[in-house]
């Protein structure tokens, strides 16, 4: 397996820069934005202010999900009240910006009502407090007390006037050329046994602790994480090897370690205090373990992991030799015998959405994602690890995508797919043959996780082919 190429130059960041330019008509989308919403039906316009207030309810029903805040623009009587729904998959809050008004955090499925009678009428802006949540979707307007509020209500039938279409094409150009951006740090490092014991045993130390992390130009957060990079380094194995963690905590809490994915005894499955002490600040702990099968793992906390995970704490761990179908036909594709196959690139790609890193592939939001770069007829293989709180279809551009391996066991029957969806504690490894020269754009197609108004970012990089 040859050694993994990345962008590496300024040479070959202009040749993306340039494509990119090129392949435009296929990768700048129109930037949509949803009309306000009302929760009652609108009123016929007129002329009269104080009808369009006595017209509002007193009670108003909002629902947040992975990213949104429905209705967008709120519009309540006042001294009224929001009842709040969770009906995503992760937690969320709202908080009217400025005023101190706000929920707790809601679990899914949670509902809060929230008591707006101490705001005075106005025009405000809600958002999820969530990092990463508001700049993925979560916000909107709230309207207390009508059009005479002290500001203009955004009605459905003039809203579009308000909406500056150039400016949306403007930021979605000038955000797409600023790819592939240089950020401040690099996570999935291969990490090396620090020393071989005379057994044979590998030894690894893993250091936990919080740093500063660039995740996209200028955008700087608090990191939690592994030997200072997120994703943590990767960690490679044969079958068979004797494996020593050294895990150092470096936080202001206890933790552990869990092997996702990868046989362990119950004593070093790293799930305190069930079956480990917990790893108090400024302790380590020892892991030790045999790689009896192959895996295609991970590595994570398992104590207050709903925290750490978000904010950076994940690495692979992978075991053994991949299981890549060689030999194959699959749907009239012939896979080459693995004499014949030199896997170019391989890379665990891990997926995370909320928290401090937020909407992001191995720890960067786009433009400071990394693209893969390979030469044309070159063999890619990709593992999809989804570290984060929702699913997301992974989307190729122009190439298929062979799934051969799901969370590190190979399929009886690979298949072919060009989006690839990934729920989350999954691992989907995939096959890709880089046939056509270009800039071929990977992205989740939950499209808010990789569009907003402002232009691209979030989960989104390319195969550059060359």
């Amino acid at each position: 397996m040859s050694e993994e190429r990345t962008i590496g130059s300024i040479a070959t960041a202009v040749i993306a820069i340039v494509a990119l330019v090129l392949a435009g008509g296929a990768l700048i989308t129109s930037a949509s934005t949803a009309t306000s919403a009302t929760a009652t039906d609108p009123a016929p316009a007129d002329d009269g202010a104080d009808d369009d207030a006595a017209d509002l309810p007193d009670q108003v029903e909002a629902s947040l999900t992975e990213f949104a805040i429905t209705p967008e623009t709120i519009e309540v009587a006042e001294g009224g009240s929001l009842v709040v729904t969770n009906d995503g998959a992760a937690e969320h809050d709202l908080e009217v910006r400025g005023s101190g008004v706000a929920t707790p955090m809601l679990d899914p499925g949670e509902s809060y009502t929230l008591d707006l009678d101490g705001l005075e009428p106005g025009v405000y802006e809600v958002f999820c407090t969530v990092p990463g949540h508001e700049s993925g979707g979560m916000i909107g307007g709230l309207v207390v007390g009508g059009a005479d509020a002290g500001g203009d209500a955004p009605h459905d039938d003039h809203a579009a006037d308000e909406i500056d279409w150039e400016a949306l094409d403007q930021a979605m150009h000038d955000t797409i050329l600023e790819f592939p951006a240089e950020t401040e740090g690099r996570g999935n490092q291969r990490l090396e046994p620090e020393e071989v014991l005379d057994d044979g045993t590998k030894v690894f130390r893993l250091v936990a602790e919080i740093f500063d992390w660039e995740r996209a130009p200028g955008d700087v957060v608090e990191g939690w994480g592994y030997n200072g990079q997120i994703p943590g380094p990767e960690i490679r194995v044969d079958v068979g090897d004797q494996v020593r963690v050294v895990v150092e905590n470096d936080l202001p809490m206890g933790t552990d370690v869990h092997w996702h994915g990868v046989r362990v005894p119950n004593d070093q499955d790293g799930v305190a205090p069930l079956t480990q002490p917990l790893i108090e600040p400024g302790e380590e702990f020892t892991y030790e373990f045999t790689a009896t099968e192959p895996a295609i793992g991970m590595y994570h906390p398992h104590h207050h992991g709903q925290k750490k995970l978000p904010n950076g704490m994940f690495g692979a761990f992978i075991v053994g030799d991949t299981p890549i179908p060689y030999g194959q036909e699959i749907s009239g594709r012939a896979i080459p015998d693995q004499e014949d196959l030199d896997v170019a690139v391989e890379i665990p790609m891990i997926l995370n959405d909320a928290g401090n890193i937020g909407l992001s592939l191995n720890g960067k939001s786009f433009p400071g994602t990394e693209p893969i770069v390979v030469e044309e007829g070159d063999w890619v293989v990709l593992h999809y690890y989804n570290e984060g709180l929702t699913h997301h279809p992974m989307h190729l551009h122009q190439f298929p995508q062979l799934v051969f391996a799901k969370d590190g066991f190979p399929l009886d029957s690979p298949q072919w797919e060009d989006t690839v969806d990934v729920a989350p504690g999954e691992r989907y490894s995939v096959l890709i043959q880089a046939t056509d020269p270009g800039v071929w754009v990977l992205h989740c197609h939950i499209l808010t996780h990789a569009e907003r108004d402002t232009g691209m970012f979030g989960m989104v990089t390319a195969l550059i082919v060359e």
